[in-house]
């Protein structure tokens, strides 16, 4: 889950399914499948969203939403 994962860490994510619909439609809008590597940039604080890196674009992405998306560190 991105909520183990710290400011600069890189993860490959695993399993988006258990995202809601919009937001899964939006980060394969992006580009950001399974498969996928991505770098943390920015955990903001207070429970506040996580910024990641992938492909060059950083995304916005809700606690909430992205502890719902596993990952695997590498």
């Amino acid at each position: 889950m991105f909520g183990h994962l710290k400011a600069g860490e890189k993860a490959k994510i695993i399993n988006i399914s258990h995202v809601g619909h919009l937001v899964k439609r939006r980060l394969l809008d992006l580009g950001i499948t399974e498969g996928t590597e991505v770098c943390v940039k920015c955990v903001m604080p207070f429970g506040g969203p996580i910024m990641i890196e992938s492909c060059g674009q950083c995304v916005g992405i809700r606690r909430k939403e992205a502890d719902c998306i596993e990952v695997e560190r590498l």
